[in-house]
């Protein structure tokens, strides 16, 4: 009786952890806050789920290594090591479950971090959940079997072309530093993507576990694994996703001075700038360093506002004094590129910090 209490309480903290992960991976729709607590409770569970399955690292070492066996073991350890380094990074950038960890470690390594891995805890947890079900199935008729593995590869295709579409890749190898992500489209549809792509890699699991527990012919495995792959790509190239990575480089190299189109001809007038300006990579837009560097700002305040993804000011504040060192400097705000509810709460009591009406 115990041990049907154990496997039951383990079954449901591994579903809470699926959900918890499928919730995590809408950020568009749960919005900041949201994302952090879910965050948060992600971390609990997965330790709860280490602790329920303390058995599992006292037999590593213990026993022989089959095909099968080495394969969980590897996708279990990088996605334990994937998940611990997403919560650190995402505590360290945490503006309101533990705003305390903030600047915990640079802005530039946290972020990127925290975006790749994230999106390998997502492919690994689905590689993960695949390896198991050929064990859940149990002993299947061959025939509902060959359905079953045909309908899955649907749905991968499916899931395969959504991951393409929506630039998975691009976060899983550093390609960019943001998230490319459509804040219009309903939860439930944001939901039911994430669903299928993790279905995917789900598929892609089972059939590798099927490969290595020999239950079917390589071909037939193989067969399957490409079916799904040629349906993803096919989806993929008939309807394409549409994330743009071309942006240009001198908004980014610290030495860059891109040339600004228009330019004050009576800066001297202004003692008071509101200078705005998006997070970009965790400083200043070169565009802004431009602007900084054409004018003399001894004596004017400078009263800097941003927008970002999570990242606040990062490394911009100190970017502005450097370029303008004379100048003073007023009560920042930066704003999440959502809004919040509070937004117009928080701009006007911004103003009235720095006695503008």
């Amino acid at each position: 009786m115990q041990s049907i209490k154990r496997d039951g309480l383990r079954k449901l903290v591994d579903l809470c952890m699926l959900l918890l992960l499928l919730c995590l991976m809408s950020y568009q729709v749960t919005g900041e806050e949201k994302h952090e607590w879910t965050g948060i409770l992600m971390t609990l569970t997965v330790l709860l789920h280490q602790f329920l399955n303390r058995r599992w690292y006292a037999a590593l070492f213990k026993g022989k290594y089959n095909p099968y066996r080495s394969v969980t073991t590897a996708v279990n350890i990088l996605l334990l090591a994937s998940m611990l380094v997403t919560a650190f990074c995402g505590m360290s950038m945490s503006e309101y479950a533990v705003p305390f960890l903030y600047w915990a470690r640079g802005l530039m390594l946290v972020r990127p971090a925290h975006l790749a891995m994230s999106h390998w805890s997502f492919v690994l947890m689905g590689l993960h959940l695949g390896l198991h079900i050929p064990l859940m199935l149990g002993r299947m008729k061959d025939s509902a079997r060959s359905i079953l593995t045909a309908v899955g590869a649907v749905i991968a295709g499916v899931g395969l072309w959504l991951f393409l579409r929506n630039g998975m890749p691009n976060y899983l190898f550093f390609r960019v530093p943001f998230a490319f992500l459509d804040y219009e489209k309903a939860f439930w549809l944001v939901f039911l993507e994430n669903a299928l792509m993790l279905s995917s890699w789900a598929f892609f699991g089972a059939e590798l576990a099927v490969l290595c527990m020999k239950r079917k012919k390589p071909a037939l495995i193989l067969g399957s694994i490409a079916a799904a792959v040629a349906l993803g790509l096919a989806l993929n190239t008939a309807f394409p996703g549409e994330n743009d990575l071309n942006y240009d480089a001198a908004w980014t190299v610290p030495e860059a001075r891109p040339e600004i189109a228009q330019h004050i001809d009576n800066m001297d007038e202004y003692d008071t700038i509101l200078l705005g300006y998006p997070n970009w990579w965790a400083s200043i837009p070169m565009p802004i360093a431009s602007f900084l560097d054409e004018y003399d700002f001894s004596g004017k305040q400078i009263i800097p506002f941003c927008s970002h993804g999570g990242g606040r000011f990062g490394q911009s504040l100190t970017a502005i004094a450097k370029l303008a060192p004379d100048a003073n400097m007023g009560e920042g705000l930066s704003v999440h590129h959502s809004g919040g509810n509070g937004l117009s709460a928080n701009v006007s009591a911004w103003l009235e910090k720095n006695n503008i009406k």
